[in-house]
């Protein structure tokens, strides 16, 4: 008797009569019947994914990401690596026309660095080229005057690098500003975060008087912003609120910062936001994106209104920063930490500069709108200034009446009662983020 054994992955088996084996999956086998005489067998074979080689299937799951290319021009796509290599090396061209020449490379496996060590364009500047260039094609697909382009030939990289989180429409109306006014990388770039900031900025004072259409009343939006956050009268105040006055652009706008301008110390009282102050302590509120994007930031201690004054004793008085990379060092442990951009009436707060948190806005001595009352603050504290000195300042203080609890109160206020000694002296308050309010772009807007 004659036997045959198959080992193979699956095997489908059936009497059929022989034919011819196909070159890959179907193979003839005989076997022994009970008469000495051979039968054919159909063996089919069916592949598994197991069979590949564990080296071949890790290449098909793990390959390497290369961005997709710009369409290099007709002119240069018969151009070697040697020769491209050598036109950016020599920057035979203008700054949007070799843009494409980086993507090619990229794409081919070259990174910034040795791309930069063949041809002296370093990594800050390849990214700008690829996307200004981009930038430069939105405004000419969305129909922009020829002038406007034209204008960004010779080194508009820089200019035009600044403005690429705007949208299609909001890049044109920018790049038209811009060449104008003359701005340069800096002017760019204060105009397209004045143009971001500025839909997240909805219900602050004024702000309905400013057209979000117009990149100029954008921009003196921000001026003016910042104007209100200086104490009134200061030199600083008046040259802001100058400043946007010189780029607003339509009369609501003018007219808005010229009453502005025109307030006086001493007058009636300030209002913001339906709040009114009686003292000139900055009132801001945070952007999202804003201490991402700020050059200066400061790490504070935060302690809870709720645990009264004793956070207040215990947490670290000074924060230092160490080595090349700012490292910051505290002098003790502390759990709750917040990072604020560097606004100017704190970044000069060192030793003793404290964070209190609120649950609501009833804690400062001010009117409010009801919305208003369950919004969250910060209040930016200085711990080395304890003496109650001016009548219209903001101090922090234990509240007898209320179980202990802190509480902001006004400095004739603590006279009147005696109070001489505070635990704080307040110096900016700040408000949350609007998500609500966040101007993502839109589908349209994308390129």
């Amino acid at each position: 008797m004659l036997s045959l054994s198959i080992a193979v992955n699956t095997l489908n088996l059936k009497t059929l009569n022989p034919i011819a084996p196909t070159p890959s999956k179907s193979k003839i086998l005989w076997r022994s019947s009970s008469s000495s005489r051979l039968e054919p067998i159909s063996a089919t074979l069916t592949p598994s994914p197991s069979s590949s080689t564990p080296s071949n299937f890790q290449q098909q799951l793990y390959q390497p990401f290369r961005p997709p290319p710009s369409p290099l021009p007709s002119q240069l796509g018969s151009l070697d690596v040697t020769a491209r290599l050598e036109i950016l090396a020599q920057r035979l061209g203008r700054w949007y026309e070799l843009a494409p020449l980086i993507t090619s490379l990229v794409r081919e496996g070259f990174t910034p660095p040795t791309i930069e060590e063949a041809t002296g364009i370093t990594g800050v500047e390849q990214n700008r080229f690829v996307v200004a260039a981009q930038v430069r094609e939105s405004l000419v697909q969305s129909n922009a005057d020829p002038q406007v382009v034209y204008e960004f030939e010779s080194g508009g990289a820089e200019i035009l690098y600044e403005i690429r989180l705007l949208s299609a429409r909001q890049r044109t109306a920018a790049a038209r500003y811009i060449i104008e006014n003359r701005f340069d990388g800096k002017g760019a770039q204060d105009l397209a975060r004045a143009i971001k900031d500025f839909p997240r900025r909805r219900g602050d004072k004024a702000w309905d008087n400013f057209d979000y259409n117009l990149p100029g009343d954008c921009l003196s939006f921000m001026y003016y912003r910042q104007g209100r956050e200086h104490k009134n009268p200061s030199e600083q105040r008046t040259s802001a609120l100058e400043q946007a006055l010189s780029v607003a652009e339509t009369e609501k706008a003018k007219s808005a910062i010229l009453e502005e301008l025109q307030e006086k110390d001493g007058g009636e009282e300030n209002k913001f936001d339906g709040v009114e102050l009686g003292v000139r302590v900055p009132v801001v509120r945070l952007r999202i994106g804003e201490v991402a994007e700020a050059t200066s930031v400061l790490v504070l201690p935060v302690c809870r209104s709720e645990k009264r004054d004793r956070e207040i004793l215990e947490a670290p008085i000074e924060c230092s920063r160490e080595g090349e990379f700012g490292v910051v060092v505290a002098e003790k442990g502390w759990e709750r930490w917040v990072v604020l951009p560097g606004w100017e009436s704190i970044v000069d707060l060192g030793k003793g500069g404290v964070v209190i948190s609120f649950a609501d806005a009833r804690v400062l001595p001010w009117r409010v709108n009801k919305w208003y009352k369950e919004e969250p603050i910060l209040v930016v504290a200085d711990r080395t200034r304890k003496e109650v000195a001016a009548d219209d300042g903001f101090y922090l203080v234990a509240a007898a009446d209320d179980g202990g609890d802190l509480k902001v109160e006004r400095g004739s206020d603590l006279k009147k009662t005696g109070v001489s000694e505070c635990l704080a002296t307040v110096l900016l308050v700040v408000r949350p983020p609007k998500y609500e309010t966040d101007d993502q772009l839109s589908d349209e807007d994308w390129d």
